[in-house]
C-alpha cells in the first residue's frame, strides 16, 4: 500500500498527466451512459434535417442523413474504448505469457520464442491488420481479436527483458534454495515485480488501438453503419468537407484528445513508476 501511494504521489506530480487521467474519466463515463445522456437514437434517421449545421437543436450538427452527430458521437465512444481496452487485453496477456516463458527458462526456448517475435515484428502491423479483416467479416469483434493478436510482440520483449534481470536477484535464488517450484516462481515472486513496464506498455498500446480501429472504420474495414464509430463518422466528413465541417472537426478531435490522453498518462505512469527517471527530475 506504501508502493502505491508513493506511486500516487509520484503521478500526480505531472499535471498533464493528472489532466489527461480526468479527461479518460470522463470519456469512460461517457460511454457508460450513453444510453442516459444521448439526446436521440444514434441511428435515427431524418430527411428533414440533413447536414444540419450545429445549433441548439443538434448541438454538433446532422450527417447526410439526418442523425445527431453528437448522439453518434457518444456511442462512438463506447466502441473506441472497448476496442481499446479489450484488445490491449488480449495483447498483455500473449505477450505475458511469451516473454515470461522466454525470459525465465531462456536458452533454446528463448531462441524460439524471440525468433518468432522478431518475424511478426517483421511485418507491417496495420497491414497484416487489413490483410486479416479483408478475409475475415469486419466487426467490432474481429477488430478487437485482430488488433490483440498483431499486438503482443512489444510487451512480451518487455516481460523478457525484466525477467532476465529479476531472476538472478536474491530473492530469486533464496525461493529457488527452498525447493520453490517453477510456476510458483514465475507467477508469485517474478511476474508481479515484472509488470511495472507493462502498465506503461498497456496504455500507450490503448491509445494505439484506438488509432486502429479509427483508420480502419474511415477504410470500411471497422465498425460498420449504421453503428456509429469515429472513423466511420470521418468518413462521411470526408464524402461532404466541403459544406458539412463538423462531421470532419469533431470526430478528429475526439480521436486526438483520447489518444494524447492516453500517451501522456503513459509518460506519467513511466515516471511514477521508474526511480531512476524520478531521481533525474529531482536533481
Amino acid at each position: 500500500m506504501r508502493m502505491l501511494s508513493i506511486i500516487g504521489k509520484r503521478f500526480s506530480k505531472n499535471r498533464l498527466a493528472v489532466f489527461s487521467a480526468i479527461i479518460v474519466l470522463l470519456l469512460i463515463a461517457v460511454a457508460s451512459l450513453a444510453s442516459v445522456i444521448s439526446p436521440y437514437d444514434p441511428t435515427a434517421i431524418d430527411v428533414h434535417n440533413v447536414l444540419s449545421p450545429p445549433d441548439r437543436t443538434h448541438l454538433l450538427g446532422t450527417d447526410e442523413l439526418g442523425r445527431d452527430l453528437l448522439s453518434r458521437m457518444i456511442y462512438g465512444s463506447r466502441v473506441s474504448l472497448k476496442v481499446g481496452f479489450v484488445a490491449v487485453g488480449i495483447a498483455i496477456m500473449i505477450g505475458i505469457v511469451i516473454g515470461s516463458l522466454a525470459g525465465f527458462y531462456g536458452g533454446v526456448i528463448d531462441a524460439i520464442l524471440m525468433r518468432f517475435v522478431d518475424i511478426m515484428l517483421a511485418f507491417p502491423t496495420f497491414f497484416l491488420i487489413l490483410a486479416v479483416i479483408a478475409i475475415l467479416e469486419p466487426n467490432i469483434f474481429t477488430i478487437m481479436a485482430v488488433i490483440g493478436v498483431t499486438g503482443w510482440m512489444d510487451v512480451a520483449r518487455l516481460v523478457r527483458a525484466e525477467f532476465l534481470s529479476l531472476k538472478e536477484r536474491d530473492f530469486v535464488e533464496s525461493a529457488r534454495a527452498l525447493g520453490v517450484s517453477n510456476k510458483r516462481l514465475i507467477f508469485r515472486h517474478i511476474l508481479p515485480n515484472a509488470l511495472s513496464p507493462v502498465f506503461v506498455a498497456a496504455t500507450f498500446g490503448v491509445a494505439g488501438a484506438i488509432l486502429t480501429e479509427s483508420g480502419l472504420s474511415f477504410l470500411g474495414l471497422g465498425v460498420q453503419p449504421p453503428d456509429p464509430s469515429w472513423g466511420n463518422i470521418l468518413t462521411s466528413g470526408k464524402d461532404n468537407i466541403e459544406v458539412a465541417w463538423w462531421l470532419s472537426l469533431y470526430p478528429g478531435l475526439a480521436i486526438l484528445v483520447t489518444v494524447l490522453s492516453y500517451n501522456l498518462i503513459g509518460e506519467g505512469l513511466r515516471d511514477a513508476l521508474d526511480p531512476r527517471l524520478w531521481e533525474a527530475k529531482s536533481e
